[in-house]
């Protein structure tokens, strides 16, 4: 910008966040956010019928019929809908101890039946479609609907989930379908839920529900143990988004349009996102891309038709759309034209992605959009940190959201945040141990995130995060060694071949990494043809000569036994879901892919076939 002023789009913020500071004796800090929570509904669904109310032809939420025009649903057709479906559901009997089991991606149906669990009180469970999808032995899909024993299963079709239904779902629970039918098995259609007009029992059910009830149960990714059952209560949703709508009150002055893919069985897209734009008022477009090779390609042609208010994704999703925007005005126009928040989550942006939205946004429109973020977590529902003061720079989390408190507590070289508030899960559903051992004798909930402060002189800038306690280890020599940072660090330097990185040495002497590589732009990288197998690419004299001068300068950049790559490994195979390696939205486990390639491990440190070594001066 001209004379070095930088310019961005005017975005409210619900003023820098501040907090107070209280040191213990035992070591650990309490911060408390300085901003009380203001009152809010004790109910999601309180929203929905005020905005029905005030606007009944509004879009609530829209999505494409077969790829072509929008069907959308608006907020009186919504509540509508949703009491019917909350008839049928008091008509099955259904509750707490035998809920709604939800297999589907994001959709209008998905979407209504939620609300319609809400109005009657039943507590509803998003489950991964890949548990159903791409699972080949369906064990995490048995063992949540083990721990749910649902009264009802919800599946978009039969074509998707049939197969995985017919494993594992008892033949005496009712199933509904929107599409197809299942051999063997009869099961009701989506249509049918609609049939009943509500009853007073719906009132009925709807006054009974507070702020203690439970709306949903959201199933963590699962590592080395199977997954757990997040309670989500009503106060934990609607408290959490009035802490977001505080943060940024102008999603309550410019009612929101989103454009968004993050699923809903996270908390990420089905809390914060559906909640945000119900809370709201806004309009939900359902986004059927995802930040991949194969599917960007939807996303991308979305947004060049849907202008969105505000825009979230995780890092690779705006990776992904920066690199397209270079060549493509008609996105750039779009994208631009009336956003003013751009928001992210999960793993760190790096600050090279970061600067060419703003280039890009300053060639478009003249200024710079707001990139925001913060910390939280499926058990924070999720929002519970956030980052939006003026300054905001690839790594901050900021400081606790109002009416937020935290605990920070030493743990080896590194300090962990722990929570409290009206957002904090109760606990795990039907799991007592589990919920005993993940909350400390005050109440707070104890994360495993690490943070470390952005100036130590002066905390109330807010902090940065340092990674996963639980990923961090030792060398041999006891040096430990940050995980998350150096993770970060490789998949920046080894754009756009690398998809991601684990990183291996555990009482070893020296670091060594599993690269998990993105085959695709290896392919473009070599000039290969789209078919060429994994091997072939891999073997590839280019491909080889990126990876070596990858590790040559990670060993170079290096300061130290902690920092400096001494090893590493290609991998043809892609992490598995089965083994949670890899999540639905595509984050690595660290933990779980070093437990189930311990022999890859073994084989990277004996040298030998397929090791990258530094080439050393």
């Amino acid at each position: 910008m001209s004379g070095g002023t930088v310019k961005y789009r005017p975005l409210p913020l619900g003023g820098s966040l501040a907090a107070r500071f209280e040191k213990r004796a035992d070591g650990a800090t309490l911060v408390t956010s300085a901003e009380p929570l203001a009152a809010h509904p004790v109910r999601l669904t309180d929203r929905l019928l005020h905005w029905a109310e005030v606007s009944p032809g509004h879009t609530l939420a829209a999505k494409r019929m077969h790829g072509g025009d929008w069907r959308r649903i608006s907020y009186a057709e919504a509540v509508d809908a949703a009491k019917r479906i909350a008839q049928a559901l008091l008509d099955h009997g259904l509750s707490a101890q035998h809920p709604v089991a939800i297999l589907s991606d994001n959709d209008l149906e998905h979407l209504l039946l939620g609300l319609g669990a809400m109005f009657a009180g039943v507590p509803f469970a998003p489950i991964s479609p890949a548990y159903s999808t791409v699972s080949q032995d369906y064990g995490k899909l048995r063992h949540i609907l083990g721990v749910l024993t649902p009264g009802l299963v919800f599946a978009s079709s039969a074509s998707g989930y049939g197969r995985a239904i017919a494993a594992t779902v008892p033949a005496d629970t009712p199933v509904v379908l929107t599409t197809g039918a299942i051999d063997g098995r009869q099961t009701l259609r989506f249509d049918d839920l609609l049939a009943k007009p509500a009853t007073a029992a719906v009132e009925a059910a709807h006054a009974a529900v507070g702020p203690d009830t439970i709306a949903k149960f959201l199933f963590t990714s699962g590592s080395t143990k199977l997954p757990k059952g997040v309670i989500n209560t009503q106060r934990m949703i609607c408290a959490n988004q009035q802490q977001i709508l505080q943060c940024f009150p102008g999603l309550g002055q410019v009612r929101p349009v989103l454009v968004d893919w993050l699923p809903w069985n996270h908390t990420f897209g089905g809390n914060h996102n559906v909640g945000l734009t119900i809370y709201n008022g806004g309009t939900l477009y359902i986004d059927e891309g995802k930040p991949t090779p194969a599917l960007i390609h939807e996303t991308l042609r979305n947004l060049r038709e849907i202008s969105p208010t505000v825009y979230f994704n995780v890092p690779k999703g705006f990776e992904e759309i920066a690199n397209a925007m270079e060549d493509d005005a008609t996105l750039r126009d779009s994208l631009f034209a009336r956003v003013n928040m751009f928001f992210f989550a999960g793993a760190g942006l790096s600050q090279p992605v970061w600067d060419k939205l703003d280039r890009l946004a300053e060639q478009s429109c003249g200024e710079r959009i707001r990139m925001l973020t913060g910390l939280g977590m499926t058990e924070t529902a999720p929002f519970a940190m956030c980052a939006n003061a003026e300054e905001v720079k690839s790594g901050h989390i900021g400081l606790p959201a109002p009416g937020m408190e935290l605990k920070l507590v030493p743990s080896g070289d590194k300090t962990e945040v722990r929570y409290r508030g009206p957002n904090v899960t109760p606990g795990f559903w039907r799991a007592p141990e589990q919920t005993a051992e993940s909350f400390d004798e005050e109440g707070f909930y104890c994360s495993g995130d690490a943070v470390k402060p952005i100036d130590a002189a002066n905390p109330g800038r807010g902090f940065m995060f340092d990674g996963r306690t639980a990923e961090d280890f030792k060398l041999s020599t006891g040096t430990f060694v940050s995980v998350g940072p150096l993770r970060a660090r490789v998949i920046a330097a080894g754009d756009p071949c690398v998809q991601d990185v684990v990183v291996a040495g555990m009482n070893r002497d020296e670091i060594g990494l599993l690269i998990f590589p993105r085959l695709d732009a290896c392919r473009a990288f070599a000039n290969l043809s789209a078919t060429a197998p994994a091997l072939d690419v891999l073997a590839a004299p280019d491909v080889q000569a990126f990876f070596q001068r990858l590790i040559d300068g990670q060993w170079a950049a290096g300061t130290g036994s902690a920092t400096r790559v001494a090893r590493a490994m290609v991998l043809a195979d892609p992490p598995s879901i089965d083994r949670g390696e890899v999540t639905d939205k595509g984050s690595i486990n660290q933990r779980a892919v070093l437990t189930h390639r311990d022999a890859l491990v073994e084989h990277l440190y004996a040298g030998g076939e397929g090791v990258i070594l530094p080439s050393k001066p």
